[in-house]
């Protein structure tokens, strides 16, 4: 599925601007950092955080999305290591400074599971995890993302999935979102920031 939406198009299905969160909190994450980007598309995060000067590894199943981020970085003169993989071909053994997961939610509840699961893996001690992606209420708004509300984040949930670490944000919000064709318009989002215990 995924392939077909990115090869129907000859443009970026997202914009070539990374998620506001990540330009809006430059803080958040520090130069010269391991990172892991997941399912991450056409590239416009991992490359705005190789931009900060961070050691970034994405993978994705698209192949089409896989060269648009290679495009993306070259573009920008920045090296990203870009993977083709499904999630279950990834190996979540390495662990990293930071994982990031943005827009990942086309997880039902049981493969949200093993998202979870697979991703506190690949954090290293006093690593983070970051989660940015949509409520239920987007639902309503249908401005992006699947059509299914099992898919969607809640606070509660990712508390509970997550709440063993130190949270250090957990906030729900609603902005304007414009990010290509994909996400365009108001939209319901939560964002989820945990550092792994020592």
């Amino acid at each position: 599925m995924w392939e077909d939406r990115y090869a129907s198009t000859n443009d970026y299905l997202f914009g070539t601007a990374p998620a506001q969160v990540l330009v809006e909190n430059p803080g958040l994450f520090g130069a010269g950092k391991s990172v892991l980007a997941v399912s991450d598309g056409e590239g416009r995060n991992s490359v705005h955080l190789a931009q900060r000067g961070m050691k970034v590894t994405a993978f994705d199943l698209s192949p089409t999305a896989v060269e648009r981020g290679r495009a993306l970085a070259a573009n920008a003169a920045v090296s990203v290591a870009f993977h083709l993989s499904d999630w279950d071909g990834w190996d979540w053994t390495v662990e990293r400074d930071l994982v990031a997961g943005i827009f990942i939610q086309f997880a039902d509840p049981e493969f949200r599971a093993r998202q979870f699961a697979d991703m506190r893996r690949a954090v290293r001690p006093g690593g983070v995890l970051f989660l940015h992606g949509y409520t239920r209420e987007q639902i309503a708004l249908g401005t992006g993302g699947p059509p299914f509300v099992d898919n969607m984040y809640t606070v509660e949930m990712l508390a509970d999935a997550f709440g063993d670490w130190d949270i250090q944000r957990l906030a729900a919000y609603e902005r304007d979102v414009q990010e290509g064709r994909g996400h365009s318009g108001r939209s319901a989002l939560v964002d989820l920031m945990v550092r792994r215990p020592t």
